[in-house]
């Protein structure tokens, strides 16, 4: 796990919220706290869903960042800034086999639980965390790095400064 302190809060929330930057990642939970505590829930809730629609969600269960990105930016945007955000973001199953088959980690993509972006705002500071979770028990950590490299790779790549805490 590392955490990145970044350095350009309103150029990295314009990137979260006005652009799709993080569109491709599915969003697990978050919550807003502004006058009130919004809590968001990533689950798909497939009873919402027509049959057709069930259908071509297949076997997701959680909702991309671009679906719900619309109404976080309602909670955020305004006058003042929230006291408090975190959304917890992970890497999508067709982005994890892809960093599996590119760095040659010997895990199966099914042993992957997630690979986890926490992005939290609180005393005007944003710090952004990455996390791993197996579905087994390993004392290698090779994924771990893979994982923190690549996001410090993506912050650079969409121009997001950061310093490592």
């Amino acid at each position: 796990m590392i955490a990145l302190k970044i350095a350009d809060v309103g150029d990295f929330m314009k990137k979260l919220l006005l652009s799709d930057v993080f569109d491709h990642f599915l969003l697990l939970e978050g919550s807003v706290t502004a006058f009130n505590t919004f809590q968001i829930d990533g689950f798909l809730q497939k009873n919402y869903y027509n049959t057709e629609e069930q259908e071509l969600l297949g076997e997701r269960t959680l909702s991309y960042w671009a679906e719900v990105r619309p109404f976080c930016l309602s909670l955020i945007k305004g006058k003042r800034t929230p006291l408090a955000f975190r959304f917890s973001l992970q890497l999508s199953p067709t982005n994890v086999e892809k960093l599996l088959a590119q760095s040659g980690v010997a895990i199966p993509a099914e042993q992957v639980r997630g690979l986890i972006l926490n992005v939290v705002y609180e005393r005007r500071v944003l710090t952004c965390t990455t996390g791993t979770s197996l579905t087994v028990f390993t004392l290698d950590k090779k994924l771990d790095h893979v994982w923190e490299d690549m996001v410090q790779r993506f912050f650079h790549q969409q121009k997001i400064p950061f310093e490592i805490l």
